[in-house]
């Protein structure tokens, strides 16, 4: 599939040549994992290099932390998020749902003015799992997580939402939000035991308007940040939490390889 609309690179090689060059201009693109997979990295990251490689300032709405936190996490990758908020090129603001949402509903809110006074152009949200707290029929969190991204989209930012899933290993667990239905793209990260070891694996689940590789990948959190490596070769069962070899792998792992 050709798609001409703008990209938006995250800065993460190898995840923006899964998607074709990065996440589509002005979408709402939702990473979901368990805790310490990365999710609140890569949103990290995103934000960093939008602003140091393509001079596009950003905004984090934690629900979470304050932004003393984010400002020690960042450091630890060498990212020096207070100093950024000083040059007026990015801001952290710790809220909670019910104001997020308030807020960018109204032309003169004040997440809608900071957006147009600073020129946002990323926003990074952690996350849209407190969404659920505030209504527990399934129509109406799906109507107000409707309302949140579309109001996103109307102030013309590109978005990464971030969703805890308390799954480790195996089975993801079924939530009442519907809002893998409602953003642009879906990104899961997961826990897989590989030998006997813990790895991280990552998969474009859906990513609307856009090709993009349905591999699964291997990546890990370094000192600079997330990097995104190789498939899982001869593997399967990946999502599943516990892989195993391929018939023909693990032919070959015992008796070798055929000779010609």
């Amino acid at each position: 599939m050709k798609n001409d609309s703008q990209r938006i690179p995250t800065g993460i090689k190898v995840l923006d040549e899964m998607m074709h060059g990065g996440f589509i201009e002005n979408s709402a693109n939702l990473i979901e994992g368990a805790p310490g997979t990365g999710k609140t990295t890569i949103g990290m990251q995103f934000i960093y290099n939008g602003i140091i490689d393509y001079n596009e300032p950003g905004l984090i709405i934690t629900f979470e932390e304050f932004p003393n936190q984010y400002y020690r996490d960042a450091l630890e990758f060498g990212w020096d998020f207070k100093k950024l908020e000083a040059e007026g090129k990015m801001k952290v603001i710790f809220s909670d749902p019910d104001t997020a949402l308030s807020e960018l509903a109204k032309i003169d809110g004040q997440f809608v003015s900071l957006i147009e006074e600073m020129g946002i152009k990323r926003v990074v949200v952690d996350s849209m799992t407190h969404f659920e707290s505030i209504s527990l029929n399934n129509h109406d969190l799906r109507d107000i997580e409707r309302k949140f991204v579309n109001a996103l989209k109307r102030e013309n930012v590109t978005s990464i939402l971030l969703r805890e899933n308390d799954s480790l290993l195996g089975h993801v667990n079924q939530v009442t939000s519907k809002i893998p239905f409602i953003v642009d793209s879906y990104f899961l990260l997961r826990y897989v035991e590989v030998d006997s070891s813990i790895q991280k694996a990552l998969i474009i689940l859906k990513m609307r308007g856009s090709d993009h590789q349905k591999d699964i990948r291997c990546f890990k959190c370094t000192a600079t940040g997330i990097e995104v490596e190789s498939t899982f070769s001869g593997r399967e069962g990946i999502m599943s939490g516990i892989t195993h070899y391929t018939p023909q792998d693990a032919f070959v792992n015992v008796f070798g390889k055929k000779k010609k």
